[in-house]
């Protein structure tokens, strides 16, 4: 089904493994059309409640494959075409989405990191906003993100300066939920994205949904959209069970409905 990406589900996660190592998994037109029907895929599908992004060997996207650019590339065209479907597709998602940033993450692969819910590092992981070097502004929703994760003067700063932030200093400056030393590395991004899975995933949706509602709305209509999302989480039957397994003096069996 797909050439440039691995697709697997195990216990209710689904796995989006970008699958270039040799190239560090960048992007190819190719590339970004699998992302995008795979998360499409793992989107619509009952039995996923969470979902992992990463890549294969040892680098997680080092962003556009510089073969595929030429002088006389349409950059907006590329970025309308491709990049734009698969960041729209990724927002659209309501179902908890982590980055698995197992080693650089440079230009759009950076970006891609930014739009997921959650970043797990690597202590080998590093970002880096790789568009200056070579003329260009960061995009695929690349500065939508950052200001809001890390402040407007730090993201300009990454932006302008493009240099490189390792693990550390990006924990530091909250870009990442967590750094995982490498020996681990495996267990614990797996007991991350099982917990996630075990959660009652339409809150989740919801809250994500409220969150970038946020952004663009006034407050009065904050309000009215909150009291819409908790009316459908109350009717849930995560919620009966959470209420339930409250009185009961038990640990919740969320099913996701």
């Amino acid at each position: 089904m797909f050439e440039t990406i691995k697709y697997e589900i195990e216990n209710q996660v689904a796995w989006v493994i970008m699958n270039r190592p040799d190239k560090l998994n960048a992007f190819t037109e190719q590339m970004n059309k699998e992302i995008t029907k795979a998360i499409k895929q793992a989107s619509g599908d009952e039995n996923v409640r969470a979902i992992v992004m990463t890549g294969e060997g040892r680098a997680f996207s080092s962003g556009q494959d510089l073969a595929e650019v030429d002088e006389n590339m349409d950059h907006g065209h590329v970025l309308r075409t491709r990049y734009g479907p698969m960041m729209k597709q990724l927002a659209r998602c309501e179902k908890p989405v982590i980055a698995a940033v197992n080693g650089v993450a440079a230009g759009a692969g950076f970006s891609l990191a930014l739009a997921c819910d959650f970043r797990i590092a690597s202590e080998k992981a590093s970002f880096v906003q790789a568009f200056i070097h070579v003329g260009l502004i960061p995009d695929s929703g690349n500065l939508y993100f950052l200001p809001k994760l890390i402040g407007t003067a730090k993201a300009l700063e990454l932006a302008i300066l493009g240099e490189k932030i390792k693990a550390e200093q990006a924990k530091e400056l909250g870009l990442v939920t967590k750094v995982v030393p490498v020996d681990s590395w495996n267990e614990e991004v797996e007991a991350f994205a099982n917990k996630l899975a075990s959660m009652p995933t339409q809150a989740i949706g919801l809250i994500k949904r409220s969150i970038q509602a946020s952004w663009s709305v006034t407050y009065e209509e904050y309000l009215e959209q909150e009291a819409y999302g908790q009316r459908i989480a109350g009717l849930s039957e995560d919620h009966k069970e959470g209420v339930t397994s409250f009185i009961e003096k038990r640990k919740p069996a969320f099913k996701g409905k």
